[in-house]
């Protein structure tokens, strides 16, 4: 059947994406989207854009957005890459700058398309056990290596990292690129970002997807030394010279100038999510500490499989990952307040 394949994609394992139901009214708590809706700013930039000039490029630089990006976090352009969702820019990072002689290093509970961008490009990998706590143990990337990627907060744990041992961690490999992975920084933990103007080798990747609402869009970016976001252009160039088109550009602009309203959506949200914590742990769960927009929680007497199975009956979807150490746990993403009253009556009825 794939006599046709290249032989280099015959083995490979695609990432595999949370369900995105096709009809009727479900519960969706499993991708971890912003339960709110954009700035009303990005909505009307989006329709601003819809004018004739639609049959034009977009500009293949975002030459607006990197110096809006820059000015937001007291960068320079030249230190602003963007890409189409974050994911983009971090298949850019592993073959630009992680693809390297000796080994990759990440957690062995992490972001599973990291394994995936290794497998696609040949890029040599060890997994570094998290802690017992499901922690980063910064002291445990201590050994040869080619590069170091990390979330922070980590995903699906949610458990984040202090900016010191982030600090640390660079500080202790200033000969590999430390790349760290912020999709979720926006709701607890510290970013990276003030780092950059002591360690050039740090590369810090983040996305307008979940604290900016703008997750059908497809905008992320990367900040880090202008020589490597130089080598993150070098594959742009070479793949896709218009990643952004001109509604992604004009939306991620105006999301990112209003403060006030991405502001609000992250306070409820983490006021959604410890209301939720608590209303977990009453019932028995064990629930890790979160720093993301969403939990990470098991029960004692139900299989994740079999809990998540049980909640789809219900309407409610949430993340189930068949994996050692994690298989009996679910990443539960935050939702409105209603979504997480809903979620907690189905978890009643089947425990009841």
């Amino acid at each position: 059947m794939n006599k046709y394949w290249s032989a280099s994609i015959r083995g490979l394992a695609p990432y595999v994406p949370g369900e995105q139901p096709k009809g009727g009214r479900v519960i969706k708590l499993n991708t971890n989207e912003c339960p709110y809706p954009p700035s009303p700013a990005a909505l009307e930039a989006v329709r601003a854009q819809a004018t004739a000039d639609l049959r034009l490029y977009p500009d293949p630089d975002g030459s607006h957005l990197k110096a809006a990006i820059a000015a937001h976090y007291g960068r320079e352009p030249a230190e602003v890459f963007l890409g189409n969702g974050s994911d983009e820019v971090l298949a850019h990072a592993f073959l630009g700058l992680l693809k390297q002689s000796r080994p990759l290093l990440f957690p062995d509970i992490t972001y599973s398309f990291y394994p995936v961008y290794c497998a696609l490009y040949g890029i040599a990998y060890e997994s570094v056990p998290l802690g017992a706590d499901f922690q980063v143990e910064v002291d445990d990337y201590a050994r040869p290596n080619g590069g170091i990627i990390l979330p922070n907060p980590n995903a699906p744990t949610g458990r984040g990292l202090a900016l010191a041992d982030i600090e640390r961690l660079l500080a202790a490999h200033p000969d590999v690129v430390v790349v760290v992975d912020e999709a979720y920084v926006d709701f607890g933990a510290a970013s990276a970002v003030p780092l950059i103007a002591r360690h050039p080798n740090l590369l810090v990747v983040q996305t307008f997807s979940k604290s900016r609402a703008l997750a059908g869009l497809r905008v992320g970016f990367a900040l880090g030394d202008a020589n490597l976001v130089a080598a993150l252009e070098t594959v742009k160039g070479c793949f896709n010279s218009y990643p952004l088109d001109r509604v992604a550009l004009a939306a991620a602009e105006a999301a990112l100038r209003d403060q006030a309203w991405f502001e609000q959506t992250c306070e409820r949200i983490v006021a959604s999510r410890e209301r939720l914590a608590g209303a977990l742990a009453a019932r028995g769960f064990e629930v890790l500490p979160s720093q993301a927009n969403f939990l990470f929680a098991r029960h004692p007497a139900y299989a994740g499989a079999a809990l998540q199975a049980a909640l789809r009956e219900r309407g409610v979807l949430v993340r189930h990952f068949a994996r050692p150490r994690i298989a009996d746990f679910l990443r539960i993403t935050i939702g409105t307040e209603d979504e997480c009253r809903e979620l907690v009556a189905a978890l009643d009825a089947i425990l009841a």
